[in-house]
């Protein structure tokens, strides 16, 4: 099999079959991913009790997923950038290791102000992980497979969406809500922590080597991965890749961040709203206990399984058009359903979440992929860095918009979620009318040719 790249190597790497390195890359990875949701779901099934402890209201409490939201924004902008100039395994290494001690550092925060910005720290963490993490699997894994291994390793977050839930239910059942909440933050920070010790063990991408001229590491990586000889490929046939910035996105492939920035600006907003709205409209509106809230985590978190390994599925044999535009719009029209199911009660409202939660969770599974390999190699991890950092605008805005929404009617704060989901589908529908690419089994490099690939 050759590839438009015209690269041994890159034909090698594209052209695999799956390998046990893929299993450990994936399941590496996948457990740092389940630690990043671990984190985003914490924060959710903590604020009742965090409410209590620092008497926070609505607002106030939208200030603490606000925090973290600006982290996010700021470490997918700035790692992504450093992921693309040193390399993708120094920022996945140094991303679980940033969060790790952040959130074991706030288990003792004293107050609000350095809650918050041990939140914002964390969230810089998880940041880098969205931009680093997405390219790396992207690069390593056999064309064919792409999708289907993206979307596995980012099924791992509703794993962890689902320890943290449980961890935080039996915490904050077993112990006095002061000490509840610290207990459930320091045991994140100890397993990101771990995660990262782990992860240690995987190597660099060898495409990201490839575009930066380090032909005899490339070389090494293939071979290790293959259990063979890699092919020679002369030093003098690579180019120098350029400059990762914003400038050069916009310059060469504006079409491919705009999809990339609107898909996740969509999912971000309509995810982190919807988790919003359970703390800041349901807790208060049925006057549920702090304990209580994690349970309707758990139930979405089991949905969310579903919903990953649908997207898994469907990617590598629906296509990527046809996967993301059935999910988004299947999420927003489910979210306008739970709307209606919010006079029924706290049943409803749970079975309505959990539906929501496993179209939604398909939804930005399916997204991730798609936009990921659509940027070459030497701007992959700005592009996706960008991407999301343009959704953490809606991540951040969401929040806020619940709340207040929320406090008049919960109807009118999910019809504004499931506007979101809509946006994404529309997106997407403007990208296929313009003859935009296909990524189904094709090499990335046929999908963005790049400097990796410039002397074919």
């Amino acid at each position: 099999m050759r590839d438009d790249s015209g690269s041994p190597v890159l034909e090698t790497l594209s052209a695999l079959p799956w390998r046990r390195f893929h299993t450990i890359a994936v399941l590496l990875f996948g457990v740092g991913w389940a630690m990043d949701a671990f984190e985003v779901t914490l924060i959710g099934n903590v604020m009742g009790a965090l409410g209590v402890r620092f008497r926070l209201g609505p607002q106030a409490m939208s200030f603490l997923l606000a925090a973290w939201f600006i982290g996010l924004m700021l470490g997918a902008l700035w790692f992504g950038r450093l992921s693309d100039r040193h390399g993708r395994r120094r920022v996945f290494l140094a991303s679980l290791v940033l969060y790790g001690l952040a959130t074991f550092a706030a288990a003792f925060a004293p107050n609000v102000a350095a809650l918050l910005t041990l939140r914002l720290l964390a969230g810089i963490g998880v940041g880098a992980e969205y931009s680093a993490i997405n390219a790396a699997i992207a690069e390593l894994v056999p064309a064919r497979a792409r999708g289907r291994a993206a979307a596995i390793v980012l099924n791992f977050w509703p794993l962890g969406s689902l320890l943290a839930a449980l961890l935080a239910w039996l915490v904050l059942s077993a112990l006095p809500a002061d000490l509840g909440w610290r207990a459930v933050f320091a045991a994140g920070g100890l397993i990101a922590l771990s995660s990262a010790w782990l992860r240690r063990y995987l190597p660099e991408s060898p495409r990201w080597l490839l575009a930066k001229g380090r032909v005899a590491e490339a070389q090494a990586i293939v071979a290790q991965i293959t259990g063979e000889a890699a092919p020679r490929l002369l030093p003098d046939m690579v180019s120098r890749a350029e400059k990762s910035t914003i400038g050069a996105l916009l310059r060469h492939h504006p079409g491919r961040l705009a999809l990339g920035a609107a898909l996740d600006f969509a999912e971000a907003g309509g995810y982190y709203g919807l988790f919003a709205f359970l703390p800041l409209v349901v807790l208060p509106a049925l006057h549920l206990a702090p304990n209580r809230l994690p349970l309707f985590y758990i139930a979405g978190s089991l949905g969310a399984l579903i919903g990953g390994l649908a997207a898994a599925i469907a990617l590598d044999r629906l296509g990527r058009f046809a996967s993301v535009t059935l999910f988004y719009t299947a999420t927003a029209l489910a979210t306008i359903v739970l709307a209606f199911a919010t006079g029924f009660g706290a049943s409803a409202i749970m079975a309505g979440f959990t539906l929501v939660n496993l179209l939604a969770t398909a939804s930005w599974i399916a997204a991730y992929p798609t936009f990921s390999e659509l940027f070459p190699t030497e701007l992959r991890a700005s592009g996706i860095g960008a991407s999301v950092a343009v959704g953490r605008i809606g991540a951040m805005s969401a929040p806020f918009l619940v709340a207040a929404l929320g406090a008049h009617s919960m109807v009118a704060a999910l019809l504004l979620l499931a506007g979101f989901w809509l946006l994404g589908a529309l997106a997407m529908a403007v990208w296929r009318a313009a003859g935009g690419i296909e990524g189904r089994g094709m090499a990335l490099e046929r999908l963005a040719p790049g400097k990796a690939s410039a002397h074919a």
